[in-house]
């Protein structure tokens, strides 16, 4: 035997006992409550989750035995395998999802982790790619904040809401940029967030629809990137949106959007559970207001949920920046509503699909008519040109023999500039044809563009097959599902009414579930559900505004074990027998909803 003979003889026996050591599953997608690195969460004991994958598909089909997790306060502990935070050792389970048993949560904190796992045969795996969350308040007490706003108050006699989106903003001094800082901002109505001029997230129509006679949803926003050292400018842009939906009109809680939101600077990226901010903004009465050029069309009730109006003349590019004058600026009014504050456990809305039309009609009466291909929930936007002054009206169709349907439309007025873009900000439109007036040119199909809109889960899985016929409709299917599922919730109509009902949520629970990772977002909405709980439906003519903002849309306390018709807008009308699954401490109970005759 030669040499080299020998030496590879000696490499595979070194080498075999590893190979056959070689575990035959690897982890993957760890998710915190279902998300994957989410921020600003306050479960204090958070359900912790992972998938498997074979590590050849040979090996397909292969199982956990055994887990191992390590919970730590920096990236850098675990990368010396210290769990500083949790490290229970090895547990003998087959169970991919956990509830987190470590040391006690601090708020606005990060928190890092990763998994290892035993197969069958007892073999370890890899450790996971390391994942991350962060936490949001988990004491009411230290929430600071005040409720601030506009001293606009929603004016439901009109056609038109009255409001004008307003901008708010602060400006402060920071002795040096800090290495973290997290926005924590809850909104009644929908908001954006600025800081020096720059958009932060990509999130759109935030936060998530709650019950806002009772809760408020707040998200965390990561802004240490875009301050600076010296003067800083945080700046709030608030949309009206489910401010001003009927059954949210209660006492105490202001008929207008409002927002609160707090922010603690620290010098460390990683600060301990003991270290106090350098510095501290809250929304209070130091914050000041202006009108934006924006506000709602319709009065957001059923058949009127309307479009925006976008005046570009009242337009401010340094609005939001520190260059801009507070000459015209107010004190922002300060509110006191009683509303529980909670972190939002669900994917944000986003825009997804870009949508291209297909082809532009010239009408005899002047008007044009733009055919978008496909039917969908979304954004528009269109490139203008005009006179100063001039307003372009755009209508929203679902039916091609109609020119609007639901009274869903837009419009914009020319500012000095004499051209401008129209692009949704705080609303939607439903339908496949627009229809524009007032333009005095026939666009191009390039100045035209749209975006399906919807919460932000992943994909599951996916379906394809050599009939086309069946192709067709699982793709329809998931269109349709996709298209009414914005805000957290599945709605009935993305038009009309725009309501959780528990009978659409029944019979598309499993389309969802099949298709879609929505773990988060059921958990989200039967959260809602437990809000409207025991409360009346809505009574009354809905469609009709003398009845819509009267408090003769219910709202009375019942019996616990009532449930209304939706969630957790607890509007509507109908008979719905609806399973909902509620969860509760972990596990889940079922409550059917049986509608009299």
């Amino acid at each position: 035997m030669t040499k080299t003979s020998i030496l590879i003889w000696l490499l595979i026996a070194v080498c075999l006992p590893a190979i056959a050591q070689t575990s035959s599953v690897k982890v993957r997608d760890l998710r915190y409550e279902y998300l994957a690195t989410p921020s600003g969460q306050d479960e204090p004991t958070p359900r912790l989750s992972w998938s498997l994958e074979a590590t050849s598909a040979k090996q397909f089909g292969q199982k956990q035995t055994a887990y191992r997790i390590l919970v730590a306060t920096s990236a850098e502990a675990l990368k010396t395998q210290r769990g500083d935070a949790w490290d229970p050792g090895w547990i003998r389970s087959n169970q991919m999802s956990i509830v987190y048993k470590g040391k006690k949560l601090n708020s606005d904190r990060p928190y890092f982790w990763k998994v290892a796992v035993k197969d069958e045969a007892g073999r370890v795996s890899a450790w996971s790619k390391i994942a991350q969350w962060s936490t949001g308040i988990f004491d009411p007490k230290e929430w600071q904040a005040q409720w601030i706003g506009s001293d606009q108050q929603f004016d439901p006699t009109k056609r038109d809401c009255n409001i004008i989106d307003p901008w708010l903003r602060k400006t402060f001094d920071l002795a040096d940029r800090p290495q973290k800082a997290t926005l924590f901002v809850a909104s009644v109505g929908f908001h954006e967030i600025y800081v020096n001029g720059k958009r932060i997230s990509d999130h759109v129509m935030a936060p998530a629809v709650s019950d806002h006679s009772k809760r408020a949803r707040y998200i965390a926003y990561d802004i240490d990137t875009a301050l600076v050292k010296g003067k800083n400018v945080i700046a709030l842009w608030l949309g009206t949106g489910w401010s001003i939906h009927g059954p949210y009109v209660v006492e105490g809680r202001p008929n207008t959007p409002i927002v609160s939101a707090q922010v603690n600077f620290y010098e460390q990226k990683y600060p301990s559970s003991s270290t106090s901010p350098v510095l501290t903004i809250e929304t209070d009465e130091s914050w000041k207001t202006h009108p934006s050029p924006n506000r709602l069309l319709g009065v957001w009730d059923s058949n009127f949920m309307g479009g925006e109006l976008w005046d570009a003349r009242n337009e401010d590019d340094n609005w939001d920046t520190i260059n801009g004058s507070e000459k015209d600026w107010k004190p922002v009014t300060v509110y006191k509503p009683n509303l529980k504050l909670s972190a939002q456990q669900v994917e944000p809305n986003k825009l997804y699909r870009k949508i291209t039309p297909v082809s532009i009609q010239a009408r005899p009466d002047g008007s044009y008519r733009i055919d978008m291909g496909v039917n969908f929930a979304g954004w528009t936007e269109v490139k203008l040109k005009g006179a100063p002054g001039d307003t372009i009206r755009f209508q929203y169709s679902e039916r091609e023999q109609n020119d609007m349907t639901f009274r869903l439309n837009s419009a914009y007025v020319i500012g000095n500039k004499g051209d401008g873009v129209f692009r949704n900000r705080f609303n939607y439109s439903s339908g496949r044809w627009v229809t524009i007036r007032g333009l005095k040119y026939k666009p191009q199909l390039s100045d035209i563009k749209g975006w399906q809109v919807r919460t932000a889960y992943d994909q599951a899985t996916s379906f394809a097959c050599s009939d086309t016929l069946q192709n067709w409709i699982y793709n329809t299917v998931r269109w349709t599902y996709e298209n009414l599922s914005l805000g957290g919730m599945v709605v009935d109509c993305p038009q009309r009414e725009r309501l959780g009902y528990g009978g659409d949520a029944h019979a598309t629970v499993e389309t969802g579930l099949f298709n879609y990772k929505m773990g988060a977002f059921y958990t989200k909405w039967m959260e809602d559900w437990r809000d409207v709980q025991g409360t009346e439906s809505i009574v009354g003519n809905m469609y009709d505004a003398s009845f819509a903002h009267k408090k003769l849309q219910g709202g009375r306390p019942l019996h616990p074990g009532i449930l209304p018709h939706t969630a957790p807008t607890w509007a509507g009308e109908g008979r719905p027998g609806a399973v909902l699954w509620l969860r509760c401490h972990g596990s889940f109970i079922s409550i059917r909803e049986i509608g009299a005759s």
